[in-house]
């Protein structure tokens, strides 16, 4: 198995994973950092493609703002709303970065959302 094949598959049973482990979430998306969706599951027909196309950008700003003050990697970025969140989680790959996004609602806890990603995170970035 490539090491591609070898990174969707592990993609794919994460969100499987995190969609049924975390009670609250509606979208979780693993896109590459142009925007591309690798593997996501909708729980409330939201368009995975419009997900990743956003996640792209908003990791994009976190990037920006970790390398103008000097913090190192973007991590996570988070986006709290009236009726829930975003959690955005970079992996970094050898070869390309992935981003992990979350979008959960109200009942949701971002604690839980947070230490899971980064789960899923560290089995991404063992692939290489």
């Amino acid at each position: 198995m490539s090491n591609e094949q070898q990174i969707r598959r592990i993609a794919s049973r994460e969100v499987q994973k995190i969609a049924k482990e975390l009670h609250g979430v509606s979208s979780v998306v693993i896109a590459t950092v142009d925007g591309f969706d690798i593997a996501s599951i909708g729980l409330d027909g939201e368009d995975p493609g419009r997900i990743a196309a956003m996640a792209s950008s908003v990791s994009a700003i976190g990037s920006v703002i970790s390398q103008e003050e000097s913090l190192g990697r973007s991590r996570s970025v988070t986006i709290a709303t009236d009726t829930g969140f975003a959690y955005l989680s970079c992996a970094y790959l050898p070869d390309q970065t992935l981003i992990l996004n979350v979008i959960a609602d109200q009942d949701a806890v971002l604690g839980q959302v947070a230490y899971r990603c980064a789960e899923s995170v560290r089995r991404l970035e063992a692939v290489a």
